[in-house]
């Protein structure tokens, strides 16, 4: 027996959180098939563990512990799911969608497919392919442009300075290359020009320096599904 993923769970349940109920019933299995094997999918990460508590690695072990008594033919696989920061969604959904639940999958596909419809009009921010579409056609913008834009875009609804976008974007640059407040106010025209008749997503606070804001035809992409750590 395979258990397939084994991720981020806690084995002391409180009244808050009650265990569902045993099923007692037995499960008619399709014919032509056979069991082989269950999947257990938890939701939860360390930051919303109890101090004291186990941490997600030692609760994984005791449950393969735990598994490895009660069968001890079994073979168990056990993974953690890991997202980037700021993923959003429920715990339990990232983990089945980083270890390949199909139906995870299938659900993230036909999510993807309604918002590229929905995007076929509008500007669709692809942050993880690094492109812009305006009305489902790319925007001819540059690497530094498509930066400056992705720097307005992860910090939505904030002023950012001009001296914050020097120091920033352009950090690494050789001190010959480094732009002065003037340039950064003709890179951020020339993202506008490219972004026709989408440019007032980039705003201008007067005297402090630029602002992203987001409209109801924005779509922001970010990056790719999180992978399991396998353990």
């Amino acid at each position: 027996m395979t258990i397939q993923t084994l991720s981020q769970a806690r084995p002391d349940l409180t009244a808050e959180q009650p265990a569902a109920p045993a099923h007692t019933g037995e499960h008619r299995v399709p014919e032509g098939t056979e069991v082989r094997g269950f999947a257990l999918y938890v939701g939860l990460s360390d930051d919303r563990i109890a101090d004291g508590d186990p941490k997600l690695g030692a609760i994984v072990s005791q449950i393969k512990e735990l598994v490895a008594q009660l069968a001890p033919a079994a073979e168990t696989y056990a993974a953690v799911a890991l997202a980037p920061e700021g993923a959003g969604g429920r715990d339990v959904d990232v983990v089945r969608l980083a270890l390949g639940d199909p139906a995870a999958r299938a659900r993230q596909k036909q999510e993807a497919e309604v918002e590229q419809d929905r995007a076929a009009s509008g500007v669709t921010i692809d942050l993880s392919r690094k492109r812009v579409l305006l009305d489902n056609v790319p925007a001819p913008l540059t690497f530094r442009e498509f930066e400056l834009l992705q720097y307005f875009v992860l910090r939505e609804g904030r002023t950012v300075s001009r001296e914050e976008l020097i120091e920033s974007l352009w950090a690494d640059a050789a001190a010959e290359e480094v732009p002065n407040e003037r340039t950064i106010d003709v890179h951020v025209r020339r993202l506008r020009v490219k972004l026709a008749h989408y440019q007032d997503i980039v705003r201008t606070v007067r005297g402090t320096g630029y602002r992203f804001d987001r409209h109801a035809d924005v779509s922001i992409l970010h990056t790719s599904a999180p992978s399991p750590d396998v353990f």
